[in-house]
């Protein structure tokens, strides 16, 4: 009689017990799974293969701390979305301008490429002065296109909790990026400047009626 395949959990223990090989199953049965969970987050080939090998490295080294409070799967996948989100908070720290692959003096696209840029930065800014918690989840929910239920299995955390956060987040979003929805919003707002001339010249003019008003010497 075929004895049972190992469960994950069977494999995760008898890793954390030395065997030199249960790790290495592990991996075989979930990369495909994880490779796909990485290259959606990432949108990238190479950066999303590297950091699936971070979390396999991160995965095989705290194994033995695994206590199945969650399916493997869902710890694993909890393992290489964090990787992905450590990527792309070192690539928001060091914002890179890709270099157009059109000729000298060619314009890169007809649209505006330099606005695009800075509305992307803008952005990136924006999301960094979120608290991780919150950022976690938006970068997975509005970026990525993940359901609440995805992310809360992701997160670790109640699907409630997932959509109580990125509301919070996307408010404090909204305030900082406001303007970029509506950016000739203060275009008609007069400035300090605007009103001193204002004042000026209604002055000078109310000036020159009372020299052209009766009693200033003038004939009617």
């Amino acid at each position: 009689m075929t004895a049972a395949a190992p469960t994950d959990a069977d494999l995760i223990a008898a890793h954390a017990a030395g065997d030199p090989h249960a790790f290495s199953e592990l991996v075989r049965r979930h990369r495909d799974r994880l490779w796909a969970v990485a290259l959606r987050t990432l949108r990238d080939p190479e950066e999303a293969a590297d950091a699936l090998q971070e979390a396999f490295i991160s995965a095989f080294r705290a194994a033995g701390n695994f206590r199945a409070e969650s399916q493997v799967t869902t710890w694993l996948h909890r393992i290489v979305v964090n990787a992905c989100l450590d990527r792309i908070r070192r690539k928001q720290a060091r914002p890179t301008v890709p270099l157009p692959e059109a000729g000298f003096n060619e314009p890169a696209s007809p649209r505006d490429s330099m606005s695009e840029r800075e509305t992307s930065l803008l952005v990136r800014e924006a999301l960094e002065q979120l608290p991780e918690e919150q950022r976690a989840p938006i970068l997975l929910v509005d970026v990525e296109g993940y359901s609440v239920a995805e992310t809360a299995k992701l997160l670790g955390i109640a699907e409630g909790t997932v959509k109580s956060r990125c509301a919070r987040g996307r408010g404090k979003l909204a305030k900082v990026l406001g303007h970029l929805r509506n950016p000739d919003a203060n275009a008609n707002v007069p400035t300090h400047e605007s009103k001193r001339r204002s004042a000026t010249s209604d002055g000078s003019r109310s000036a020159g009626r009372a020299d052209r008003s009766p009693g200033n010497g003038e004939a009617r």
